[in-house]
């Protein structure tokens, strides 16, 4: 297993941003979280340390959680092509998506192999009195075999789907024998557990961004188009071949719509660059960008090499004066720093930002352009129907894949900016109350104190109010 570096960050940086009332709920919870977990070490185990949302997350609270006087640390499993290839079919079936039920014993025996492997470096390194959080499939099979070595185990799933289907339920049978036993169960909403988990260790705790972090914090309009027009993404600076495919950079000066997102087909970009050629009203001189992490960078998705290559397919079908004014965008993973700011840069410079995703554990990509005070225009799936209030936060689709009404409301904004401008600052005041890392810790610092006194449950499952 490999180690991720944490670094701390001090809480009086986050407070210095939230209410009177936050900071001062933010500050008795990790007083709280300091009591309860004092001589113990909180252990999170992912499967990549960097290119996913979770990741990301698990960056910035983790650098308060340390900062905190929380001794934390953070693992990322290893494992081959054929084990992250049956967690992808697994995090696809979670969401409904694709044919799960083919998985059989050999793949359960391939990846309890893996996991094993991972088992033996792990355990030495954790104390009876420690926690674990395991995040996501790709590590659920160690649940049983750290609970024998006599270690609390938590298990956090970030993705699932409101109404079960074929697949999600052939996926949730396949992890059943490694995830049933956990101590606790987080999940971002509470309709994505299945019915057999028992529901008193079942925590209810949202996502949250860091609005510190390089990809969140403040920067003006000028610095955001200088390091766009640097790296590439607006007309004036080097072409980056490999970085922006599709038509030329477009000028600084044009509306941008935009979508930040993996290379996924749950993220639908063809669908957004299908919808963006059917702009209602038309509107010529806007420009469509997708952007995403570059293919070879995010070692836990193994087909985002051939969702970016559909994308180029679909692109080059697109009518000419469309395929003109629409751009694939690799952000290199070489330089995480670097990444985040033009991440931030271009959410910040969109004119509006969507995220048309079919299906949506959460969409930290949301929150992220909400709280740029950026108008959204996203599906209504997953976690991003807690995010927005359809017409006061942003807009939401019904249908995720209704080209003709994606189309229509990306147009309305474009054509209406007084809208565009109070949906975009009704939805940073919406995420600067509910979806910031004040309420995140404050959630786990009750779910560490109700398993360190023996009880999950009461006062703990819930959204944040």
């Amino acid at each position: 297993m490999l180690e991720a570096k944490i670094v701390p960050a001090a809480l009086n940086t986050l407070t210095g941003v939230l209410t009177e009332a936050q900071a001062t709920r933010f500050e008795a919870a990790a007083a709280r979280a300091r009591d309860v977990l004092d001589g113990r070490v909180v252990w999170n185990v992912s499967s990549t340390a960097t290119g996913g949302g979770v990741a990301e997350m698990l960056r910035s609270l983790l650098g308060y959680v340390t900062g905190a006087g929380i001794e934390s640390r953070w693992l990322v499993v290893h494992g081959d092509a054929p084990y992250f290839s049956i967690t992808k079919r697994l995090h696809n079936g979670i969401h409904g998506a694709g044919a799960p039920d083919a998985l059989g014993p050999a793949d359960h025996a391939h990846y309890e192999r893996t996991l094993a492997g991972n088992l033996g470096e792990l355990v030495p390194l954790i104390g009876r009195r420690d926690l674990v959080l395991l995040h996501d499939p790709q590590p659920a099979g160690l649940v049983r075999p750290l609970q024998a070595a006599g270690v609390p185990v938590v298990w956090r799933s970030h993705i699932g789907r409101d109404v079960p289907n074929e697949a999600s339920v052939a996926a949730w049978e396949f992890l059943r024998r490694y995830v049933e036993s956990a101590d606790a169960y987080v999940f971002s909403r509470a309709q994505y557990a299945p019915a057999w988990l028992a529901r008193d260790r079942l925590a209810v705790i949202p996502p949250s961004i860091d609005p510190l972090s390089l990809k969140n914090r403040a920067m003006a309009p000028a610095e955001c188009r200088e390091l766009l027009v640097r790296a590439g993404l607006l007309a004036g600076g080097p072409a980056r071949p490999g970085v922006v495919e599709g038509a030329p950079a477009p000028p600084p000066d044009v509306p941008l719509v935009v979508q930040v997102s993996r290379w996924d087909r749950l993220k639908d970009m063809p669908g957004v660059m299908t919808g963006f050629s059917r702009l209602s009203p038309p509107a010529p001189d806007a420009h469509l960008m997708l952007v995403g992490p570059a293919v070879t960078g995010v070692s836990d998705d193994p087909e985002g090499a051939e969702v970016y290559a559909e994308c180029r397919t679909v692109w080059r079908g697109l009518p000419e004066p469309v395929r003109d004014r629409v751009h694939l965008v690799n952000v290199p993973m070489d330089d995480l720093d670097e990444n985040a700011r033009i991440v931030n840069a271009v959410q910040r410079h969109a004119t509006v930002v969507v995220q048309k995703s079919l299906a949506e554990g959460f969409g930290l990509t949301v929150a992220e352009a909400m709280w740029k005070a950026r108008p959204v225009v996203a599906s209504a799936v997953g976690g991003i129907q807690d995010q927005i209030v359809d017409g006061r936060d942003g807009l939401l689709l019904p249908d995720p894949y209704d080209v003709e009404a994606f189309g229509a409301a990306v147009g309305r904004l474009l054509a209406d900016p007084d809208l565009a401008g109070r949906l975009g600052a009704a939805a940073q005041r919406r995420v600067h109350e509910e979806f910031l890392g004040d309420r995140h810790l404050g959630q786990y610092a009750d779910l560490f104190e109700s398993i360190v006194d023996g009880v999950v449950g009461d006062g703990v499952v819930g959204a944040p109010a």
